[in-house]
């Protein structure tokens, strides 16, 4: 399947300064905030997203990781187990915001599956999503707060997210696009 390159590495790094920046605005600062990074990717942009905060608020926010494989609600028709990663935050979520953190925002059923796992870790003041690439088609009435950016896609399409620390690259592809000019997307 052909893969076109949608976003560089350059226009992730935008994306997610200017992603970090709307977070602290609409949560008044980063005092009570929590990233939770979903794995496998969220994870690393969690971290990015709490680097990029500290170095412009100058308060160091919590990272967690968040494994929702057992919250799935398709578990019963998979082929294949998911493969089950720890679960790790690093403070109490009660009274906390949290902000769920992910590449790819599609159906909704994930988002689902992780407020499951966070409303079983405590009961946070506020639940927030954040995700690098929203492509649309939701199956459960679930919005992105913060976008990095919105990539419309058929369902026969699928969106790659290659993270540097996991890929050794960033890069955001759309596969499966029959033409070159199918898809014109500038920046992050």
């Amino acid at each position: 399947m052909p893969e076109k390159i949608i976003a560089t590495s350059d226009d992730i790094r935008r994306a997610l300064v200017r992603v970090a920046h709307e977070i602290v605005e609409r949560n008044r600062g980063a005092e009570k905030l929590i990233l939770v990074g979903m794995h496998t990717r969220g994870v690393p942009l969690a971290k990015r997203l709490a680097e990029i905060i500290q170095s412009f608020e100058n308060v160091s926010v919590p990272v967690g990781e968040l494994d929702i494989g057992l919250y799935r609600d398709d578990l019963s028709t998979l082929p294949l187990k998911p493969v089950i990663h720890r679960t790790k935050i690093p403070i109490d979520v009660t009274d906390r915001r949290i902000i769920l953190v992910d590449d790819v925002l599609y159906t909704g059923r994930s988002m689902r599956a992780a407020m499951d796992a966070v409303f079983d870790l405590g009961r946070p003041e506020k639940i927030q999503l954040a995700v690098l690439v929203d492509r649309g088609h939701r199956e459960l009435p679930i919005r992105a707060d913060y976008v990095g950016k919105n990539v419309p896609t058929s369902r026969l399409e699928e969106i790659r997210v290659y993270m540097k620390e996991l890929d050794g690259r960033d890069e955001v592809s759309l596969i499966g696009v029959s033409s070159p000019g199918d898809v014109s997307l500038k920046g992050v």
